[in-house]
């Protein structure tokens, strides 16, 4: 039997009107220090995100999610940031924001294998029932 691992993540959202305080569920980023996993991903159900703000402007947020797995993945084109360690990535990406994506409380869990955790969590708190991936 493998022991358990700690992992930390958050849900990434997008939340068009900051005022408001709306936000959909449109990724997850998983931290795994013990196994070297930092990892994000997204999942952009355009059509939820229409149906709820119609002049959002979909490219730009693609864009910005992109971003965000860019820089988990440590790629050169994400600038700067990607250059920092996991751990450092995570807490830059995690830290709060007054913008248009944003990201929860983190959180912690248990698991074996870290490998899937960031697509069980995106199917669990992303993914809408009975939409179209």
């Amino acid at each position: 039997m493998h022991g358990q691992n700690s992992f930390d993540y958050a849900v990434i959202r997008v939340v068009p009107s900051v005022e408001r305080e709306e936000f959909l569920n449109a990724g997850v980023i998983v931290f795994c220090l013990q196994k070297k996993v930092l990892e994000a991903r997204v999942r952009l159900e355009e059509h939820r995100f229409l149906a709820l703000w119609p002049e959002l402007d979909v490219e730009r947020v693609r864009l910005q999610l992109r971003a965000i797995c860019d820089v988990c993945a440590g790629k050169e084109s994400a600038g700067p940031i990607a250059r920092l360690s996991q751990r450092e990535r995570f807490h830059w990406l995690v830290a709060p924001r007054n913008t248009v994506i944003q990201v929860s409380a983190v959180h912690t869990g248990l698991t074996e294998e870290p490998g899937g955790v960031a697509d069980r969590l995106l199917e669990q708190l992303v993914a809408s029932k009975g939409s179209p991936s």
